[in-house]
């Protein structure tokens, strides 16, 4: 069986858009691959003007949070670096059964490569005491730029739901027959 594989666009983020990023991600992807019965839930962003649908299962929104919850503790200890998450699809199929063991192997069909740089804020690190410049408005130059960086990133965003979407609906011959329940799934984040 040939793994499939999409590397999703990199996007730049600061600490306090991870979460609310990977989530809109994450979620996007296992809606799109979830084919069994579920109850669609709209969620919108809590940082950016999207709304993303879940498969509504208490369990894969628990899953997900403590996934961004140990990527966010690694990305507190590694600042200013890039990496990915990994989310990946597969079968489990018994290796050699034997009479006292069996061992499963697992066969991954589809991996989905999130590509992130988080990004220290650029008014981390200057002192307290320093002002920004003021542009003719009167508003900080450092806001403006903070905002204009802001809008960027939720228009990248979109573009990777879009690409997404896209690759959900172009590859379909590598999935494995239908099951009743969500796919095996693994989250890779970096250690």
């Amino acid at each position: 069986m040939n793994c499939e594989t999409c590397h999703l666009n990199e996007l730049e983020l600061e600490p306090p858009e991870i979460r609310d990023v990977l989530r809109c991600i994450l979620h996007t992807i296992f809606f799109h691959r979830t084919l069994t019965l579920v109850r669609p839930k709209d969620v919108d962003c809590d940082l950016f003007e999207i709304t993303y649908v879940q498969c509504g299962l208490a369990e894969l929104e628990k899953e997900v949070d403590e996934k961004i919850n140990q990527f966010v503790a690694w990305a507190e200890k590694h600042p200013n670096r890039r990496s990915q998450v990994c989310l990946s699809f597969f079968d489990e199929k018994n290796k050699h059964p034997g009479w006292f063991s069996s061992k499963t192997e697992r066969i991954y069909w589809e991996q989905w490569f999130i590509n992130l740089h988080v990004i220290s804020p650029k008014g981390q690190g200057k002192s307290r005491g320093s002002k920004a410049p003021a542009n003719s408005k009167g508003q900080a130059l450092e806001e403006t730029s903070s905002s204009s960086r802001h809008d960027a990133l939720g228009l990248l965003i979109q573009e990777v739901l879009f690409q997404i979407i896209n690759y959900a609906n172009e590859k379909k011959d590598h999935i494995p027959p239908i099951s009743d329940r969500i796919f095996n799934h693994e989250i890779l984040i970096p250690r």
